[in-house]
């Protein structure tokens, strides 16, 4: 039988470049010291100090019971959009994407391995975040397995939008944006605020918002023991479809 050393050049299997680019970009994440510290530290701090019975009255009869799913939510939203698409702003102006896109690395498999990448850090905030809850007094209710479905459509969609967004505007201009669009989710999205305290008119309006179905669903799980209503499921499931999507579809390298 013959041999043949011939080279046969040709892209990898998209599956193989997705589970690289996965674990390149979350070792990636794991190397900015600074960065993940804050991920980790912030969403305890608030957690502390939302849970203080000074800040304001909760219609919750134990304020940890509703503070503990905002933070996650909170977590979720912040690494997912704003931190996603910061970081990935200035990968594109400092032009590490463009010689990314050089490659045969597809701008699906590109965009998919950095939400993949997010979604292993938000499991390590949310480990963090449910153990200083449970020293706190926290004792959640509801299926988890209902809590896990909602982080991962909130991150595909959360995702979804940061990279929409890092990959269609200016570096400069996705910072300010991404922490505009961060404190808008944040206020009327039903996290530091429960859309309770809108007037009827608002709470219709502000319900479609991914933070606002992501803090609600995970309310229901972890606060009230419910499974997530079809409203919220499909709310994030609605952004998750769109917001990917247009991401790979507008994304540009540089």
């Amino acid at each position: 039988m013959i041999t043949s050393f011939a080279p046969t050049p040709g892209a990898a299997p998209r599956s193989r470049m997705l589970a690289a680019q996965t674990s390149m970009e979350f070792r990636l994440l794991l190397r900015n010291g600074e960065q993940v510290g804050l991920t980790l530290v912030i969403p305890l701090l608030l957690l502390f100090f939302f849970n203080l019975p000074l800040l304001y009255s909760l219609d919750s009869p134990r304020r940890i019971d509703f503070v503990v799913p905002s933070i996650i939510a909170l977590a979720v939203m912040s690494a997912a959009f704003t931190g996603l698409a910061i970081g990935t702003g200035f990968e594109r102006k400092y032009a590490v994407l463009k010689r990314l896109g050089a490659t045969a690395l597809p701008r699906s498999v590109l965009l998919a391995g950095k939400t993949l990448a997010v979604l292993l850090l938000e499991a390590i905030q949310i480990v963090f975040i449910c153990a200083f809850g449970f020293a706190l007094g926290w004792r959640p209710d509801g299926d988890p397995l209902w809590a896990v479905l909602l982080v991962a459509l909130g991150t595909v969609a959360f995702g979804g939008l940061g990279l929409l967004v890092a990959g269609t505007l200016r570096a400069e201009v996705t910072l300010a944006a991404a922490n505009l669009i961060w404190l808008i989710l944040l206020f009327a999205g039903g996290i530091a605020i429960p859309l309770s305290r809108y007037p009827s008119a608002a709470r219709q309006v502000l319900q479609y918002l991914p933070s606002a179905a992501l803090s609600h669903g995970l309310h229901q799980v972890l606060e009230l023991g419910n499974a997530p209503s079809t409203h919220d499921l499909l709310t994030l499931f609605v952004w998750a479809a769109v917001a990917l999507p247009a991401a790979a579809r507008w994304f540009k390298w540089e």
